[in-house]
């Protein structure tokens, strides 16, 4: 690929012209939060935000960028875990945010579609889903804060995919610039297409390297008549796998979230995020929320009630809440969902989002965590997540009373590469759903099989011969 030059006078003024103050800003200050990744890991520097209003728009940047030889990163809601959308700190990047593109172009009952501009709030769809009787059936702790074009570029997992799968079950259509600045229209709501390769999964989780997402069209589905969110403790994530099948053979696929978590997570959430209370009477080594909706005609309190008193009858489970009301359901999934947030309150941590065959992830999660925690003493395993779909969480937290910057200074290289071994081992992945953006390149190049590395490099090559979009991000060089 050729090589890049810096963004100079001559580029951003005819940028500024082009975007206007809404579009183009260049004040340090106003920059500076997108400039750094979630974790608060990597920072970036860029001498401007460009913040399109629309497609055509966003194809003219590119235009400029790809004749100036400029590199550019784009970013939606930056809530990403592998600094995805973080710049180099060089500045030798423009940042390109897709949040003012945050229309909702279409939706309809009729065809269960919407076709949502790359800037839409995820709660934002979920809420216009509802209004017309449908829902988009992803969901993640990010809902209030991730967009579209963020989610479809990192092929979003979440807590839904045991039933739905990741985004890209959810894409029928994208819209998209591509590194040459043209526009790359495939929005049509088609559910078969068979007309070669297809674009619209290419572009899907290729984390801005390919080209900026625009647009989406997604697919709805209807809305529940109830739902039933329950928390259950036992002893250990293989009683959790065994109960996940046992409810999904007696409602069949009202199960639609099946969450793992271990009691230090929990002890975690109830220590540092305030308003948590402990969801059962005593504490379990093992915990699982669980969510079940029902269809017309359907009671999925009644299958879950069902389901959990003949578990807790054959000894399963050791006790279990089901939520009587919205609030108590809310109360629930916020123990789930302020997970991340309270291992950032509570300090640095090393963060593996790895996936493993379902069936081999309970021995997998007892194994491994005696392993690490073994190797490095003091250390302690928070492993958590979407169990029935195979991904787990799995982080390391730094001895108690350790600086954790310094400890993971010296030992978190050798503990992540100790973990993504053990995970290749087992025929898994060292990135389930977050991708691998910039924090995971080089353990991806370590543990990739050649003909895989080959075709990723090739593909990029073809389509952005230059090296513009999102460079050092996915792809590994050569």
């Amino acid at each position: 690929m050729a090589d890049l030059n810096f963004p100079d006078k001559q580029l951003l003024d005819k940028l500024a012209t082009l975007l206007g103050p809404q579009g183009f800003i260049a004040d340090r200050d106003l920059i500076a939060p997108w400039l750094v990744d979630w974790r608060d890991r990597y920072h970036g520097e860029s001498a401007a935000l460009l913040a399109p209003a629309d497609a055509a728009q966003t194809a003219a940047i590119v235009r400029l960028c790809a004749e100036a030889r400029v590199a550019l990163v784009p970013q939606g809601g930056n809530t990403g875990t592998v600094a995805g959308a973080t710049p180099a700190a060089d500045g030798s990047a423009l940042l390109l945010s897709t949040r003012r593109m945050n229309r909702l172009r279409a939706i309809s009952a009729d065809d269960n579609s919407v076709i949502a501009e790359a800037g839409v709030i995820l709660s934002d769809l979920h809420d216009a889903a509802a209004a017309i009787g449908r829902r988009f059936p992803l969901s993640l702790a990010a809902k209030g804060s991730a967009t579209i074009g963020g989610l479809v570029s990192t092929n979003a997992g979440g807590t839904q995919v045991l039933r739905f799968g990741p985004m890209r079950a959810l894409v029928l259509g994208i819209e998209a610039v591509l590194p040459d600045g043209s526009l790359f229209d495939g929005l049509a709501t088609l559910r078969k297409d068979n007309r070669g390769y297809d674009l619209r999964q290419l572009l899907t989780g290729a984390e801005g390297t390919l080209g900026v997402v625009t647009a989406a069209a997604l697919r709805l589905v209807p809305a529940i008549s109830g739902r039933a969110v329950a928390w259950a403790g036992l002893s250990s994530p293989r009683d959790a796998l065994t109960l996940l099948r046992r409810l999904e053979e007696r409602t069949g696929e009202a199960v639609e979230s099946f969450e793992l978590v271990p009691a230090n997570a929990l002890a975690l959430v109830l220590r540092n995020i305030p308003g948590t209370r402990p969801p059962l009477d005593a504490s379990h080594a093992w915990n699982v929320l669980i969510e079940a909706v029902g269809g017309r005609g359907a009671d999925p309190e009644a299958m879950l009630e069902q389901g959990l008193a003949a578990a807790i009858e054959d000894g399963l489970v050791q006790d279990a809440t089901i939520a009587s009301s919205e609030a108590q359901a809310e109360a629930l999934w916020t123990l789930r969902e302020s997970i991340s947030p309270a291992e950032k309150i509570d300090g640095h941590s090393l963060k593996h989002d790895i996936s493993v065959p379902v069936l081999d992830m309970p021995a997998f999660l007892d194994r491994e965590r005696d392993r690490l925690e073994a190797h490095f003493p003091g250390s302690r395993i928070i492993a958590f997540g979407h169990l029935g779909d195979g991904n787990i969480h799995f982080n390391l937290l730094p001895p108690p009373g350790e600086d954790r910057l310094a400890w993971i200074a010296r030992h978190g290289a050798e503990a992540s590469a100790m973990v993504h071994d053990r995970v290749a081992a087992a025929g898994g992945s060292l990135s389930a759903e977050h991708g691998i953006g910039q924090a995971k390149l080089a353990e991806f190049a370590r543990l990739t099989d050649q003909p895989r590395l080959h075709t990723l490099r090739a593909i990029k090559r073809a389509l952005d011969p230059l090296g513009i979009m999102n460079p050092g991000k996915l792809v590994p060089p050569e």
